[in-house]
């Protein structure tokens, strides 16, 4: 079960997290950020399904996700007359590097990139604009519907016995009180609405074996702490790189300031930071 609740208060950045200015990055040598991903939905382009047009894209980033995986899945379309829905098989196109720590999924309406082996947001940031080039060297695209980040990260093993020194108070809830012992599942869940975007968070202890998203996130066979930040925009843009990394770039920005504001300097040191 978890420790006891440390006495004392753990040192924490005490700004709003959600204008403040972005602090600096502190490196973690042993991050444990699970998954990065971020998606760009766009206006349906059917000729996506189509094997022989999607060729020109596979080519294109070839050398650095060499495996094809085309996945099928099944959507509802609502009929014209109102009262129906007729079902459809959608075709994912998706993309791996050599040793599956990177994937690229292309669809008639989105394209995302996503990782389990996160370096950088200097890296990551340089892999999605040219993600970015290509697809719109492909497809022409002239318009964005959505622009998303998400990034997941994991708590397990001693650190999660110490979770209450790892997390501030408004992010430990009921798995750090006096019924910690008894917890076998909580999960806390809020929305933020900014000017110009939306983030999600969710967090909070997870059992062996279970996810709340088994797209996103593995089940492990031992208990652990997630923290899932997910931040978009969902207002209609004209196609423009150069907005569309600075958007990125801020999200990221954005997100990390939440992530600092949640845990403690205690956590950096955890994981490999210098401070």
């Amino acid at each position: 079960m978890f420790a006891k609740v440390a006495k004392g208060t753990p040192k924490v950045i005490d700004v709003n997290p959600l204008i403040a200015t972005p602090p600096s990055e502190v490196p973690l040598t042993n991050a444990p950020l699970v998954r990065a991903i971020a998606q760009i939905r766009f206006p349906p382009i059917l000729s996506i399904e189509q094997q022989a047009f999607v060729g020109s894209f596979q080519e294109a980033i070839r050398a650095e996700y060499p495996t094809l995986e085309p996945v099928k899945t099944q959507s509802l379309t609502l009929n014209t007359d109102g009262a129906s829905v007729t079902p459809t098989l959608q075709t994912t196109w998706c993309f791996w590097n050599a040793d599956r720590t990177w994937r690229i999924s292309l669809a008639s309406n989105s394209v995302s990139i996503e990782t389990t082996k996160y370096t950088s947001r200097t890296d990551f940031l340089a892999r999605l604009e040219n993600l970015l080039v290509k697809l719109h060297s492909n497809f022409h695209l002239s318009q964005i519907d959505r622009v998303g980040l998400r990034y997941i990260d994991r708590v397990v093993g001693q650190n999660l016995e110490d979770i209450s020194q790892l997390i501030r108070p408004e992010m430990a809830g009921i798995s750090c009180s006096e019924l910690q012992e008894y917890v076998h599942q909580v999960l806390h869940e809020s929305l933020f609405l900014l000017p110009e975007a939306q983030i999600s968070a969710r967090w909070g202890v997870m059992p062996a074996n279970a996810t709340f998203d088994p797209y996103a996130i593995e089940a492990v066979p031992e208990r652990s702490w997630i923290l899932d930040l997910d931040i978009s925009a969902t207002k209609p843009q004209v196609f423009n790189l150069e907005a569309l990394m600075d958007q990125a770039l801020s999200f990221t920005e954005r997100i990390y300031t939440f992530f600092r504001w949640a845990v403690t300097d205690e956590f950096l040191r955890r994981y490999g930071g210098k401070l």
